[in-house]
């Protein structure tokens, strides 16, 4: 059995890009400079101001949970349809921390949605696959061709949890894939920089999964073991939990981790860095800027966009 390196690193420094929302996430940069997020409490889209806060865009409910921009202006959102809030020593949480609930009374479903960032106008794409609808969207990323990867990481209630799975929506926007099933939270979700590999990270067991890629939203039929019912492989089993990601340019994932910061795994799985975030909910990172270091994170239990500089540059991401 092979050695994992854990190498944990000092508390991480940033800087305040914004602060006073709900409880942030899906972090985009756009060529401009211009920071988008979702904020899953207060059910909007909303774009940084340049003075330390953020204009609504758009006001999507229910849940937008992660985001994906397009070159014409508009986004791509994944709405998780709500979440059950409780209040938690002054802080907003989306679960029900004595029951372990995060579906919401009268919850039916969730869906992935387009949203003109200029108009605001709000528009469903998707609900459902093979007649299943979607229990909580997730996160999102295009592939080169213009396709869309998307998690369903579902909801939880006392004694049971929804069967997550990784979704595909071909670049002509039909009918959509549904790639790997059952996952166990499955939450983040990435691309190598080469687009032959897809990621998606657990939340609820803090496993990193790959799949082979024999073609844009085509996984090889070999990729994986007959052994794991999705056909993934497990790249690195964790003690941590694991919400959305983004990749580096030189193959690494970083992954938010809620209350641990943002944690690195090798694509081998064979090494993993931590770089604290203490006393906040660690949810999501993106790479932008011209040398792709500037790194912006959601600390969702504060309500804050933070920036640093990472020491390697991320992936150049797809804007179809």
């Amino acid at each position: 059995m092979s050695t994992v390196k854990t190498t944990v690193h000092d508390p991480l420094d940033f800087e305040v890009l914004a602060d006073g929302l709900g409880f942030p996430e899906g972090p985009c940069i756009a060529e401009d400079g211009t920071v988008y997020a979702v904020d899953i409490d207060l059910g909007t889209v909303v774009r940084t101001d340049g003075a330390g806060g953020t204009t609504v865009v758009a006001t999507p409910g229910a849940g937008p949970n992660g985001l994906a921009l397009r070159a014409d202006g508009t986004a791509i959102v994944a709405n998780n349809g709500g979440f059950l809030w409780s209040e938690v020593a002054g802080t907003r949480i989306p679960i029900d921390p004595e029951t372990h609930t995060s579906e919401p009374p009268g919850f039916e479903k969730g869906w992935i949605e387009q949203v003109d960032l200029t108009t605001g106008d709000v528009s469903l794409l998707h609900d459902s696959c093979n007649g299943r609808t979607f229990r909580g969207p997730n996160d999102l990323v295009f592939d080169e061709v213009g396709g869309l990867w998307f998690t369903d990481l579902g909801k939880g209630r006392h004694a049971s949890v929804d069967r997550g799975g990784l979704y595909y929506l071909p670049p002509d926007g039909g009918e959509v894939h549904e790639i790997a099933f059952p996952l166990l939270g499955p939450n983040g979700v990435g691309l190598s920089p080469d687009g032959r590999t897809v990621y998606a990270a657990e939340t609820h067991t803090g496993r990193l999964w790959s799949w082979a890629l024999a073609e844009p939203g085509v996984v090889r039929p070999d990729a994986g073991s007959l052994a794991i019912r999705h056909g993934g492989v497990c790249l690195a089993s964790t003690p941590f939990s694991f919400d959305s990601l983004a990749v580096e340019e030189d193959g690494r994932i970083a992954i938010g981790a809620i209350v641990d910061g943002i944690v690195v795994i090798t694509p081998d799985g064979r090494e993993i860095d931590v770089h604290p975030i203490p006393g906040d909910v660690t949810t999501n990172i993106a790479f932008g800027g011209a040398d792709r270091r500037r790194a912006v994170i959601t600390l969702s239990r504060s309500g804050r966009l933070v920036e640093t500089t990472w020491p390697r540059p991320g992936v150049l991401l797809n804007v179809p």
